[in-house]
Formats: C-alpha cells, sequence, structure tokens
C-alpha cells in the first residue's frame, strides 16, 4: 500500500486494502468453471491466531448435498467462532482486486457478486478483514475453523446453507495458487471459499504476507 493509501485511510483500522487483496483476483478466471484436479492434503491451519496449528482434521466428514437453486446470501453464521455476520456484495476495486468491506464496516463479511451464489453449484468467495488498527474484525479467528466444522449461509429465498469445513490453508503470496485456492474441489458440487488476510503484517507495505483460505462445501439445508 503506498503512503497516500494511509493518508487517504487515516483512523480506519489496520489498512489492508487494494493490494492485500490482489492475490484474489488470480482466482477471478476460475470462478463458475469445474475444476476438479485440486490436490488435497496441503492445509496448514494458521493465521494470527496460532493455536490453529497443529491440530488434528475430523475424521470422516458428511456427504455433500445437492446444490441449491440461486439466492443470494443476506448473513453468514460460524457457530465455533462465533460470528453472525451481514453479507454485502462486492465487486472489483480500481486496482482490479475484490473489493472487500470497508473498514467502518468490519464486523461486514463481503461476497463477490459476479461469482457463484452460496449454496448454487460452483465455488462462492466470501472476503472479511481480519482486524483494525485496535480490534479484531469479522474474520480475525478464520484460522482457528476445524474441518467438520460448520457455517451457515441464509439466503434471500428463506433457505438457510449450511457446510461443512473441509480445508483450511494458509497460503503464502509467493505461493498463491488460484487453481489450489478456487478451483472447484468435485464437480457439480456447490461450494464456499472464507477468505482473509494472514501471516504477519508487513509495516513496510501495508499488508500481510498470506491469505487463509477455508474450504467448505454444502452439506445441507434449512428453512
Amino acid at each position: 500500500m503506498s503512503e497516500g493509501d494511509r493518508d487517504h485511510s487515516t483512523g480506519s483500522g489496520r489498512l489492508v486494502t487494494g493490494a492485500a487483496w490482489a492475490a484474489l483476483l488470480l482466482g477471478l478466471w476460475l470462478w463458475g468453471t469445474e475444476v476438479t484436479d485440486v490436490r488435497h492434503g496441503l492445509s496448514v491451519p494458521a493465521t494470527g491466531d496460532m493455536a490453529a496449528v497443529g491440530r488434528p482434521a475430523a475424521a470422516e466428514l458428511p456427504p455433500a448435498a445437492a446444490p441449491l437453486k440461486d439466492a443470494r446470501p443476506r448473513r453468514i453464521d460460524i457457530p465455533s467462532l462465533r460470528v453472525q455476520a451481514p453479507v454485502m456484495p462486492r465487486g472489483l476495486d480500481d486496482r482490479g482486486g475484490i473489493d472487500p468491506p470497508p473498514y467502518a464496516r468490519s464486523g461486514v463479511v463481503g461476497w463477490y457478486a459476479a461469482g457463484a451464489r452460496p449454496g448454487a453449484a460452483g465455488a462462492a468467495l466470501f472476503v472479511g478483514h481480519v482486524d483494525t488498527e485496535d480490534r479484531p474484525a469479522v474474520f480475525h479467528g478464520l484460522g482457528a475453523m476445524r474441518t467438520g466444522e460448520t457455517v451457515r449461509v441464509f439466503r434471500d429465498d428463506g433457505t438457510v446453507a449450511e457446510f461443512t469445513v473441509d480445508d483450511v490453508q494458509v497460503v503464502g503470496r509467493d505461493r498463491f495458487d488460484a487453481r489450489q485456492a478456487y478451483g472447484v474441489r468435485q464437480s457439480g458440487r456447490a461450494e464456499l471459499r472464507l477468505i482473509t488476510c494472514g501471516g504477519t503484517f508487513d509495516r513496510a507495505s501495508g499488508t500481510y504476507t498470506a491469505n487463509v483460505i477455508v474450504s467448505a462445501y454444502l452439506t445441507g439445508t434449512g428453512p
């Protein structure tokens, strides 16, 4: 981030703006496609919450549910993190990266509205801030998630799409692989990606050194 970015955003929190989300753009071309040769077993659960490292993965995961019809997300609940957050649609910023919610709304999760809708076939993308200068933000605990945990997305058709986490990774910016991060894990399945900043904070550039990526797939629905 440039010095000008810092001046423009004074008081808005830890300022991880367009540059910090630039890696996300590398995956845009994959969304809505059926990329199925994604490798598993590369998970490294970690963010600023290093307690996640080394926890065992869940032994058994439920079968995938059939994808739902398109509907827009209204709210996301992550019971294990005690997160209940509204969702707002987002596009790309003027640098070509995904535009996260404003820091003034650090408790809100952004959904990339040009991509898949959560619950429908494909990989839907949600992004959120990890922190601000003075407090944790909505996805601060994302790296503490573990396989088998639940994410619920409340949709505007009155249904709740329930996802089960099957992968948690921290991906360094210098190792970012769009196919690994965003490719559909299984053809025809409804999947979800939750993404925030991770690694360490580089004060010189104003960005984090990695992204945390939680992957999940649809396993149930409810009213």
